[in-house]
């Protein structure tokens, strides 16, 4: 191999540290004239009745340079675990041209030189998993200075103890379940919420009415979610599932991310109108969940084989980065405004309470994306591959822990605790603003 194999061993690496497993329903994919060393294909968490098939056809490879034609040998596709990944990268460390099909660390699957002759040039082989791991499935070219053209469908999965077939790799097996429970947790919310806005139909504003449709949104998305994944589960298709999920998540992101926006600057809670500076915000926001998500398709749908495959890793990481970062500031200039508010109105006690709840709001914020950012990715990366669902339902548990206090924090309600104040509470209100003021 050359020796930017080094180097690219390396970024798969990391990359596949960041890969969650992949959804393996049945994949056709096709390579057109690709001349990169490695390509990986799959990610799969296997017990000890795991399977993985791969099926080849249209194949050719053809040779950039004079010299001699490509070694079929030296083309074939292999399993290789993350702890075997880096023996492999010492390998070719100390030897640069090392291919890395002669690994001992590597699972052998086979080699352009197992095809059937030309003109067909096809093969399909179905390979038992002796040892439970979890495997990428790479192809490797090993011939400098060539190209290779080909069809590839790949099929991994699991047996189950009646027989059945299990498409989703051992750690995710568990997500069809854990997405209907928490879909059936968000429905009972709902009601909730609808209830509570009948109850204080006076206290009702515009910004109550678009929580009702995050609500449904969100119940939606994760009934949606939980149908592609018992469809890949079963059948090793999502079966038009994945699309509805997509969709709904499109629209769950983006509302969220309006409603914390609006929620932020107080739109319609306590006042009916939005700054240009505000608007702005959304015009960046919705946008650029427009991007994140066309981004979300393409590394959930066409998987790590695509040449740009780390390209739109990034992409859908930076635009993730700046949506948190923007919707963050609305809040900060509500505080600000709050703050600056309660020095000349003479409603210190109304002022304070405002300024203590938005405060309160931006701290829960930050928590969210902190733990869903953050720390649900360290669960993914440190957890077992057996127990990859516990990212999920972390994340999940979080996302409806901050659902909730959101909306117990905004809730209708005609007396509200942060408006019905007396005397003695304004004093102390306006003692507390100075304090406030004299440490500033």
């Amino acid at each position: 191999m050359s020796p930017p194999t080094l180097s690219l061993l390396f970024f798969l690496f990391l990359f596949l540290l960041l890969l969650p497993l992949s959804l393996a329903e049945i994949k056709t994919l096709k390579i057109t004239s690709d001349s990169r060393p490695m390509i990986l294909f799959e990610k799969f968490g296997f017990t000890h009745t795991g399977h993985v098939s791969v099926a080849v056809s249209s194949v050719s490879v053809t040779s950039t340079s004079n010299l001699s034609p490509p070694d079929p040998s030296r083309l074939g596709f292999f399993l290789l675990s993350e702890e075997s990944l880096l023996q492999v990268l010492l390998e070719i460390q100390q030897n640069p041209s090392f291919c890395v099909l002669d690994s001992q660390y590597t699972t052998h699957l086979f080699t352009f030189r197992d095809l059937s002759p030309p003109p067909v040039s096809s093969f399909n082989q179905s390979y038992p998993i002796t040892i439970p791991n979890e495997y990428s499935l790479f192809f490797a070219n090993c011939n400098p200075q060539s190209s290779v053209s080909m069809t590839v469908t790949t099929l991994m999965y699991n047996l189950e103890f009646n027989g059945v077939k299990d498409y989703l790799p051992a750690g995710q097996t568990q997500l069809p379940t854990l997405y209907f429970f928490f879909s059936v947790l968000y429905c009972v919310f709902l009601a909730y919420w609808i209830a509570a806005c009948v109850r204080n139909k006076k206290s009702v504003h515009r910004i109550h009415l678009l929580m009702v449709g995050l609500l449904v949104i969100k119940a939606v998305n994760l009934i949606c979610a939980a149908e592609d994944k018992h469809y890949v589960k079963v059948t090793g298709s999502p079966h038009g599932w994945d699309v509805l999920f997509y969709l709904f998540q499109f629209l769950r992101v983006v509302l969220l991310f309006t409603v914390i926006v609006l929620v932020g600057t107080g739109w319609s809670f306590l006042k009916p109108f939005l700054q240009e500076k505000e608007k702005k915000v959304l015009m960046i926001v919705i946008p650029l969940q427009v991007l994140a998500n066309i981004a979300s398709i393409v590394i959930g749908e066409t998987g790590p084989f695509i040449k740009d495959w780390v390209t739109w890793n990034q992409v859908f990481l930076l635009v993730d980065i700046i949506c948190c970062c923007a919707i963050i500031f609305p809040i900060v200039w509500s505080i600000r405004s709050l703050r600056e508010t309660s020095k000349t109105d003479g409603k210190a006690a109304r002022n304070l309470a405002k300024l203590t709840l938005f405060r309160q709001f931006y701290i829960v914020v930050i928590g969210y994306l902190y733990f869903t950012r953050i720390v649900v990715f360290a669960l993914k990366t440190i957890s077992a591959y057996k127990y990859q669902w516990v990212s999920n339902a972390a994340e999940e548990i979080a996302s409806l822990v901050f659902y909730a206090i959101m909306f117990y924090m905004f809730r209708p309600v005609e007396r509200n605790e942060y408006f019905a104040l007396d005397d003695d509470e304004e004093e102390a209100a306006e003692m507390a603003l100075r304090d406030e003021e004299f440490e500033l």
